[in-house]
Parts: C-alpha cells; structure tokens; sequence
C-alpha cells in the first residue's frame, strides 16, 4: 500500500512540475491573452491525458472547454476578422472530428468493436479549433508515432503478448500533441 501511494504522489508531483512549466512555456510564449489561453489548453491537454490514461475516458466538459477556448483564440489572433477566424476555427474542428468518426465508424465496421472513443473524436474537433490546416496532420502523426512507441516500450518491458483486446488511451496522446502543435505555430507566427 505503501508503494502505491508514493508512486500516486510521483505521478502528482510529476503532473504538477509539467503543468507548471507548461503554463510558464505558454506565457513566455505568447505574452498576453493568448499565452494566457495557450497555458489554459496545456492545463485541460494535461487534464486529458491524465483522466484518458487511468479511465479510458475524455470528459466532456474538458473537450468543449478546449474547443471553446481554441475559437476565442482564433478571434482573439485575428481582431480584425474574428467572425471569419471563428468560422474557420469551428470548420476544422468539425472537419476533423468528422474525418475522425468516419474512420471510428471504419475500424468498427472492420473488427467488429470500437476502436477508437467518441471523446477521441470530440478531442479531434478540439484540435481543429486550435491549429491550422498544416499543422493537423503533424501533430495527429506525432501522436500516433507516441502511442506506437509507448505501446511497444510498454510490450518489451512487460514482455506480453499482442492480443486484439488490449486497449490503449489514444487522448493520452492526442491532447499534448494539440499543445505542442500550438506551441510550434505560436513559435513560427511569433
């Protein structure tokens, strides 16, 4: 019992020391409203994967926050044309989550179970509100690239067996790649 309180505190202090430097890189950053609201999707990006990786769940309310946040981030970069920037915003993000419930819909039509959550395809919508086209597809390979190392770093250490059943958080992924993708873009604007 011992053990598992001083790994949960591990896992704590670690979740913690990220988000702190998560928020100050995002401040650095950006100075300003949107450092402020990059810090505050490296927070609910965090958020997620924590909840993803222990539960196999995305909340709701945390993809309609990241959502809702990444549309005020675009009107707040383009004051000039915040009803456009808001449109194109929502139009990725229901472009992506779209594509993401397609192939969802796929993997089940193929396999015969789920393969990938509906929070997954919110926080696909989520990611589309933040980052602009040439950026999605980047951060969408880092996250898969992640989960393919992670998963074969976790099957060689724990020596098991590939089975069809085995499940994997994929939002545990996706939700820090949305924040570095904004990370490199705020980088090359800024």
């Amino acid at each position: 019992m011992a053990s598992l309180d001083a790994r949960r505190i591990a896992v704590a202090a670690a979740l913690g020391t990220l988000a702190i430097a998560a928020v100050l890189a995002s401040i650095k950053l950006a100075p300003g409203a949107p450092g402020l609201l990059g810090a505050a999707l490296a927070l609910i990006a965090l958020a997620i994967a924590a909840i993803d990786a222990r539960w196999f769940v995305i909340p709701n309310e945390l993809n309609a926050a990241g959502f809702a946040l990444g549309l005020i981030n675009a009107a707040v970069l383009a004051p000039d044309a915040i009803w456009e920037a808001v449109g194109l915003g929502a139009l990725r993000g229901a472009a992506l989550a779209l594509a993401f419930l397609g192939l969802r819909a796929l993997y089940r039509r193929w396999r015969g179970r789920e393969g990938l959550g509906l929070g997954d395809v919110k926080l696909a919508a989520v990611a589309g509100a933040w980052l602009d086209w040439a950026t999605l597809p980047i951060v969408i390979e880092i996250a898969a690239l992640a989960a393919l190392a992670a998963f074969g770093f976790r099957l060689y250490l724990l020596r098991k067996p590939v089975t069809t059943a085995l499940k994997f958080p994929f939002g545990l992924f996706l939700a820090p790649a949305i924040w570095v993708g904004w990370v490199v873009e705020t980088g090359w604007m800024g």
